[in-house]
């Protein structure tokens, strides 16, 4: 029903104007809607009471604070008006605003007035008016979005990736490109190395909080190591393009990590092996993984201890003593790692590059310019302090690790052939001896498949 009409020169309403974004890149900003509610208010003579204000919150919905405080202050009485200066200005989705109208301000006694359509809801006319405009500003809503979604699809086809809130950890997010941080980077290789020879998450999280201090988790972990930007690749609505931007990891690498995540997500418990070589052995008849238990590793199909991992019911291949295939492969490993193959193992590593210093001083610049960037953002009030203090924390954080490896002066290591006896003797004296994690490290870093087939044992070498 319409508001009760009260004179002209004590009729109490209030004001709401908003906009889109932060930056007020709209075609009238807060500061002129304000103005023009009220001076509309001045010349009809109302006394307006409040402007409420959101600033940043899409008109696609009405969980806007401002907007709550206004309607709570609707409902209970004497507000005889709301004014805003545009229609779309109290939202862009018909239903909403028809709702917003009826079921809220006229059913509390508040009226309508939308000052550049010029009409309001204590006439028929602006009633009616009120349905036709909203359903031409819900039509703009969804062209907008419309092309916004065909525009972030084409950029993800032409492999860009698609920006937002979140840069995948060890790239930079500049110009509409992700580029490599040489540090953040490096520590994205030694995650997936680490965990690829068998570490576990927990004890990666515990390296990554002294190498790049931060909020580490194991989900975050694994949300990395699912990631498929690190080897070159885009998604968006759940398509998977070829990215323009440099990978950081190796297919190979990605993909012995995506076996390992979801070998330990069908354990359905958190992952502790309990013998050597679990996660590495498979049968070579019918293809299947060997479970360790009760000192014994047993074919999955043939055990049949998880109907899960069963491939064929009737696979008869041998089951093997822990300890016999143990020491089977290890015999093996023990030849492997001889000292002449460990020299030439490590003469390879010793001509990897290392991080690049110029590249660490170069992004140590761009930080400090960023910083003085926020703090004029901040100053003009383009930027909420909240904001402010994340990002002005993450470049802490990522200067301090630029600053670490800076510092680091590490010793001339010794010459290859040297290492390479220390460190044979070290893991044929060592080996039997050590926690089970250790040699299970040790083994996940050479080892990437073995295929049981009989007494046949068919080792697959990462080296």
């Amino acid at each position: 029903m319409p508001a009760k009409q009260l004179p002209a020169q004590s009729r109490p309403v209030v004001g709401y104007v908003r906009v889109s974004t932060e930056n007020q890149l709209e075609n009238y900003s807060i500061d002129e809607q304000r103005r023009r509610v009220s001076a509309y208010c001045q010349a009809k003579g109302w006394r307006l009471r409040q402007i409420y204000t959101d600033g940043g919150f899409s008109g696609g919905t009405t969980d806007r604070p401002a907007l709550r405080r206004m309607l709570d202050e609707i409902r209970k009485g004497g507000v005889a008006a709301v004014v805003v200066y545009k229609l779309d200005r109290l939202s862009r989705s018909q239903k909403d605003t028809l709702t917003l109208i009826e079921d809220e301000f006229l059913a509390n006694g508040a009226d309508f007035v939308s000052i550049c359509e010029n009409f309001d809801t204590s006439t028929p006319f602006g009633r009616a008016m009120i349905g036709i405009l909203s359903v031409f500003a819900q039509l703009e809503k969804e062209q907008i979005t419309e092309r916004f979604t065909m525009g972030r699809i084409g950029r993800g086809k032409a492999g860009y990736y698609h920006g937002g809130p979140s840069i995948p950890f060890g790239y930079r997010y500049a110009d509409g490109l992700l580029a490599p941080d040489a540090y953040r980077a490096a520590l994205v290789r030694e995650i997936f190395e680490r965990f690829c020879a068998g570490q576990s998450l927990s004890s990666i999280c515990r390296a990554m909080e002294q190498a790049c201090p931060g909020k580490w988790s194991t989900a975050k972990l694994r949300y990395l190591l699912r990631n498929t930007n690190y080897i070159g690749k885009v998604k968006f609505r759940g398509v998977t393009y070829d990215g323009v931007h440099q990978p950081l990891v190796g297919r190979q690498t990605f993909e012995a990590a995506q076996r390992l995540l979801d070998a330990r997500r069908a354990n359905g418990a958190p992952f502790r092996a309990g013998t050597l070589l679990s996660g590495l052995l498979y049968c070579g008849r019918c293809g299947a993984r060997y479970a360790g238990a009760h000192g014994f590793y047993k074919c999955y199909s043939r055990a049949k201890t998880s109907k899960a991992r069963v491939i064929d019911p009737a696979c008869n291949n041998a089951h093997w003593k822990t300890e016999a295939l143990d020491g089977a492969v290890w015999q093996q490993l023990a030849l492997l790692l001889s000292p002449a193959v460990l020299a030439s193992a490590l003469r390879e590593e010793d001509g990897a590059p290392p991080p690049d210093p110029a590249a660490a001083r170069r992004r140590l610049t761009q930080i400090e310019a960023e910083r003085g960037r926020l703090a004029e953002l901040y100053q003009t009030g383009a930027l909420p302090l909240d904001t402010l203090t994340a990002r002005a924390a993450a470049l802490r954080a990522e200067a301090g690790g630029l600053h670490a490896l800076l510092a680091a002066q590490a010793p001339p290591a010794p010459a290859p052939d040297e290492r390479a006896a220390r460190t044979a003797e070290r893991l044929a004296r060592g080996f039997p001896d050590a926690p089970l994690e250790t040699r299970r490290q040790l083994v996940r870093s050479l080892i990437r498949k073995i295929t049981l087939d009989g007494p046949s044992v068919r080792i697959e070498w990462r080296v």
